[in-house]
């Protein structure tokens, strides 16, 4: 009897520790998406040749900078092109 209500807590704890992951994922995913898709249209429309930098390449540091910082992730990737530092 013991034996099963310590599986069904620990159920109930794993089912919550996978919903919080798989929240948490989902940001991650819409802040990526949201961050290439400004990147792209940045690269695109070559609005760094207006403010003296050169195109951003999309590669998986520019992808992890983007999921982790979303639109501040693009900011960031910006500014360190501008400087002179490329990811």
């Amino acid at each position: 009897m013991i034996e099963t209500i310590i599986l069904i807590v620990l159920m109930i704890v794993v089912a919550a520790v996978l919903y919080y992951l798989v929240k948490e994922g989902m940001k991650l995913v819409i802040n990526a998406a949201a961050g290439l898709v400004i990147l792209y249209l940045i690269n695109f429309f070559d609005l760094m040749s207006y403010i003296g930098g050169t195109a951003i390449p999309i590669n998986w540091a520019s992808v992890i900078i983007c999921a982790l910082g979303g639109v501040v992730g693009v900011v960031l990737l910006v500014i360190l092109n501008l400087v002179g530092i490329t990811v």
